[in-house]
C-alpha cells in the first residue's frame, strides 16, 4: 500500500522528534477510548488506510504515528469519549504527558509518501499470533489515554497484528448484515491489549465497519454499482 504523510520534526529541549500524520485527514473514522470497552469505527477507506499506518509503525521505530481523528464526522453510534491515535515503539520512551508539547509545536511539515509490505506485515502478524498462543508471552500493546488521545506502544509484530486486523475489517466489513442501511457491523479487534493487574473487566478495542451517510453510495461488494440499493428510508 502506498501512504502519503505528512512529516513533522518538532523538538523537546535537545531533542528532535519524528512525527507523522496522515497526509488527508480520516473523515470517517473515529476512536472511542477503552473504559474499559473501546470502540474504532470506520468506512472501508479509513480502515484500510489505518492498516497502513499500523504497518508503517511496526517498521519504523524511531517515528511517532499520529492519526488525528478527534474532528472526524461525528458517527451516529458509539458512545464514551472521542480520542485521538498515537503509536510508538516501546523502545522509543515516549511519555504521554510531553504529547501536548508535541502536538501544539510541529514545525513545518514535509510531504512523504512510503509503500507498506503487506506479506512482510502478514508473516510478522502470524509470528506474533504463535507467541501469543503460548503461556507467558507479554509482547503487548501497552496502552494510556492522556490529552484525548488513545496511545498505543507495541513491538514490530504486535503492530503488524493490528494492521492484518484493519485490514480484515476494511475487506470483510463492506460484506456484513445491515451496513447498506448504516448500522456498524463488529468484524474484528485490536490484539494484545495489556490488560490491568488483579483482574476485572478486560480492555478491549473493537474494530466496527461502518459506511458514512448517505447510504446510497454503498453498494455491496457483488452487486452492481448501477444498481440503487433501497436505504432504510426508502419505501
Amino acid at each position: 500500500m502506498q501512504l502519503r504523510l505528512l512529516q513533522h520534526r518538532p523538538r523537546t529541549g535537545p531533542h528532535e522528534h519524528r512525527v507523522v500524520q496522515p497526509l488527508r485527514p480520516l473523515r470517517h473514522t473515529s476512536l472511542f477510548a477503552p473504559e474499559p470497552i473501546g470502540l474504532l469505527l470506520g468506512d472501508h477507506d479509513g480502515l484500510n488506510r489505518l492498516a497502513g499506518l499500523f504497518s508503517f509503525a511496526a517498521y519504523s521505530r524511531h517515528t511517532v504515528v499520529h492519526v488525528p481523528l478527534r474532528d472526524a464526522v461525528p458517527p451516529d453510534e458509539g458512545r464514551g469519549e472521542r480520542v485521538d491515535l498515537v503509536l510508538a515503539h516501546h523502545s522509543y520512551g515516549l511519555r504521554p504527558s510531553v504529547w501536548p508539547r508535541l502536538r501544539r509545536t510541529p514545525g513545518p511539515g514535509t510531504p512523504l509518501t512510503v509503500r507498506t509490505d503487506e506479506a512482510r506485515t502478514g508473516r510478522d502478524g502470524a509470528a506474533w499470533r504463535e507467541r501469543a498462543a503460548r503461556p507467558g508471552c507479554r509482547d503487548e500493546l501497552r496502552h494510556a489515554l492522556h490529552a484525548r488521545t488513545l496511545f498505543l506502544f507495541g513491538s514490530r509484530d504486535v503492530f503488524a497484528e493490528a494492521a492484518m486486523s484493519c485490514a480484515f475489517a476494511a475487506g470483510w466489513g463492506p460484506r456484513q448484515k445491515g451496513v447498506a442501511q448504516g448500522r456498524l457491523a463488529l468484524v474484528s479487534s485490536l490484539p494484545g491489549l495489556a490488560q490491568r493487574p488483579g483482574g476485572g473487566h478486560p480492555y478491549e478495542v473493537l474494530i466496527c465497519y461502518k459506511p458514512y451517510p448517505p447510504y446510497t453510495h454503498f453498494t455491496p461488494p457483488g452487486r452492481s454499482a448501477r444498481r440503487r440499493r433501497p436505504t432504510a428510508a426508502s419505501p
